[in-house]
């Protein structure tokens, strides 16, 4: 068989960083334009053309958000039953941030009343950088270890608390996840805008381009220094998913094996360095669509860096090493893995395909006087 289960667990490995990469590159630039709401735009017209331009977008982008969810649900049930559980409370902060994006796009332009819709520009606003925080905070507590174990009978336990998870690495990594970001929605919103809000955000997409550099570069040096988690048992990879049947210990420096096992890997930093720094020179020279490119690869870059340095790891514990998942025995089974990947192989092209002809439907620029004739049908 040309699939057997190892190849299905490196294939749906790949599939997930597939899905979260695309969630951060197309929810992602909705969530940095709304960080973005308050500073770039200062009347409330301009205030509708930057709503504007994610608001035929945003719904759809969010497909990668549920697919990814569904993903780690069908194919990593174990990683998906600690990490959700585990992270409850973090997870309902950011359900009730993104909750706030619905209500505030459909409900803002509802009533012409100034307070009325300063609430509402801070509720998207609060929408936009909550999510960005806390999704980095959960990466960077990932790369220290999360404190969870199992007993004989594979019962998870969370043992710690929401508020271990905002240490100084976590928050680091956290700070770095909004940067990014709103780097990514100001390159989105400068081919979407004209005058003065696109001035304004093209300084912005500058300096946060700028940020995302130093912070990724800085941050990888701090996990040069921190102890990653290594599989010191036999590697059994196509055995049924029990994550109590290996031996895990920690080593110093240990996030940066793979680097030197797999040479080529090095392109994941790489790319999420030179991203940024193109998406600047880009927006520089005023090349907004090579921008916004740049961008998107820079973002790519950076959250495949991190599934690049821990693999074969996907959750290390804190607690009990042993108690680590990996992607060798936190799967699903050999035959749900091979429907999802036939099912995959069918519908993912299709929400490729149609996304492409709705970005190309929606293409153009909002315009203030575009917003001002359709008052009443805009957001």
């Amino acid at each position: 068989m040309i699939l057997d289960y190892e190849i299905l667990r490196l294939i749906w490995w790949l599939l997930l960083g597939v899905l979260l990469i695309g969630f951060a590159v197309m929810d992602g630039f909705d969530l940095g334009v709304a960080a973005l709401l308050p500073f770039v735009a200062k009347k409330d017209v301009e205030r509708r053309v930057v709503i504007n331009t994610v608001g035929p977008v945003w719904e759809g982008n969010q497909v990668w958000f549920i697919l990814g969810g569904g993903a780690i649900f069908a194919a990593w049930p174990m990683l998906y039953a600690v990490s959700f559980s585990g992270f409850y409370l973090a997870m309902f902060l950011v359900l009730c941030a993104l909750i706030l994006r619905p209500v505030g796009f459909k409900f803002r332009s509802k009533v012409d009343d100034k307070t009325w819709r300063q609430i509402w520009d801070m509720c998207l606003f609060i929408g936009g950088v909550v999510p960005s925080i806390v999704f980095g905070v959960a990466v960077g507590n990932v790369l220290l270890g999360v404190p969870f174990h199992f007993d004989d009978t594979l019962r998870s336990f969370y043992t710690g608390t929401f508020w271990q998870l905002l240490n100084p690495f976590g928050l680091y990594c956290g700070v770095t996840s909004l940067c990014m970001l709103v780097m990514h929605g100001s390159t989105y919103l400068v081919l979407k805008t004209e005058k003065k809000v696109q001035t304004r955000t093209l300084l912005a997409g500058q300096i946060f381009a700028l940020l995302t550099f130093i912070l990724f570069l800085g941050g990888g040096y701090i996990v040069a220094g921190l102890d990653g988690y290594v599989i010191t048992s036999e590697i059994v990879t196509d055995a049924a998913s029990n994550p109590l049947s290996k031996t895990v210990a920690k080593v110093p420096g240990a996030w940066l094996n793979n680097y030197h096992t797999y040479p080529w890997m090095v392109l994941a930093p790489l790319i999420g360095l030179i991203g940024s720094l193109k998406a600047f020179a880009f927006l520089r020279m005023k090349k907004f669509g090579f921008a916004f490119v740049a961008s998107g690869f820079s973002v790519a870059g950076i959250i495949s860096t991190v599934g690049v340095s821990i693999f074969p790891m996907f959750l290390p514990s804190s607690t009990d090493l042993n108690s680590s998942l990996t992607v060798w025995d936190a799967s699903s089974s050999e035959i749900t893995l091979l429907a999802m990947t036939v099912a995959s192989v069918i519908f993912v092209p299709i929400i490729i395909a149609y996304t492409s002809w709705v970005y190309k439907v929606m293409a153009g620029t909002v315009t203030e006087k575009h917003i001002l004739e359709n008052e009443k049908e805009v957001y």
